[in-house]
């Protein structure tokens, strides 16, 4: 007779971001750990100074380019779909879909399987690997737009309603705010998709980044950095720029500027307008709550974690389908789009 799976709420541990005992390691520790694997880049999942770490190329180069030698000591990386063995645990990283090299973690202990999906979005990207849903017994989900308020308008009609307003407004600059790490390269691959092929104008600190995504075969067509441009030479032209440059003494020469965000919070009017954005575009890096809801269909999974965001609508909603739930409320992942 074969013994039952172990639970895996006996094995894996909210300690330090989630810790898996059998394979002894952390799954994106909120702190320096001996052996750490990350699921991607953005800095409230990888951080520096682990002692060993395992995780895609892509994101162990993001990594390297953010934390220079304290990316950690000794960076393993793994192909998706490849097989690990750690400690008791198979270990395996197949695509999260949310930004260059995100993965979902897959554990295999015992018979018993758990994925852990870090931050994701189930939209075609041309910047990143889609995602790719994974049968298990536990799904460990974010819910940063785990409300039904949150149902993300077609990528499409937002990047139109860019192009539009460039069209509307032909001798005004168009300043977007976007975040350095996936929103800036997808909105440049966006553009492109949608037959914009002007040079578009990068803030300084979005450059590094667009270069490692170049380097890994993205291609975001002719960007120029904005120092040092003529004011003139920007007029009916796209600048983008980390969200807090539109205060900046930065953008002060930017000519008649239209200001712009893309972020799945611009859904919310009240951020758009506390925030000065004139062109609010719903566009995210997340599941909105229809794709949160699916995600859950999708995995087939009798028992839902979630780490981190609205945790309270998307826990009642898994119950509702007859799921085990609970929240995780692991401290240190932001909200962030």
């Amino acid at each position: 007779m074969h013994a039952p799976a172990p639970r895996p709420q006996d094995w894996l541990k909210t300690r330090n971001g989630l810790y898996c005992e059998p394979g002894d390691f952390h799954i994106d520790p909120t702190g320096a750990v001996d052996r750490a694997v990350i699921t991607h880049g953005h800095g409230d999942h990888a951080r520096p100074n682990h002692r060993r770490v395992l995780a895609t190329e892509g994101t162990l180069a993001i990594m390297r380019a953010r934390f220079g030698d304290e990316a950690g000591g000794q960076l393993q990386s793994a192909a998706y779909g490849e097989r690990i063995r750690i400690g008791e645990v198979d270990v395996t990283l197949v695509p999260a879909g949310h930004i260059l090299g995100s993965a979902q973690i897959v554990l295999d202990y015992r018979g018993s399987r758990v994925v852990v999906s870090g931050d994701y979005k189930r939209r075609p990207d041309a910047t990143c690997a889609a995602f790719v849903p994974q049968r298990c017994d536990v799904f460990v989900t974010e819910a940063t737009f785990g409300l039904p308020v949150f149902r993300h308008p077609p990528d499409a009609h937002e990047i139109g309603k860019l192009l539009h307003s460039l069209r509307l407004f032909p001798e005004r600059c168009h300043l977007i705010g976007v975040y350095a790490l996936g929103k800036c390269q997808r909105v440049l691959a966006m553009l492109r998709h949608h037959g914009y092929h002007e040079p578009v104008y990068l803030h300084g600190a979005l450059l590094a980044l667009c270069d490692l995504y170049r380097v890994h075969g993205v291609d975001l067509g002719a960007v120029l950095p904005c120092a040092g441009v003529p004011r003139e030479a920007l007029k009916g032209r796209i600048v983008l720029a980390p969200p807090s440059a539109a205060n900046d003494r930065w953008a002060r020469k930017l000519p008649d500027v239209v200001v712009g965000m893309a972020s799945g919070w611009m859904r919310v009017r009240q951020r758009a307008k506390a925030r000065g954005v004139e062109l609010p575009l719903v566009i995210s890096d997340h599941a909105d709550w229809d794709e949160l809801i699916a995600t859950m269909d999708d995995v087939g999974a009798a028992e839902i974690w979630v780490t981190h965001g609205r945790e309270e609508a998307l826990i009642l909603q898994a119950q509702r389908k007859g799921l085990r739930a609970r929240a995780l409320s692991i401290v240190g992942f932001e909200e962030e789009d």
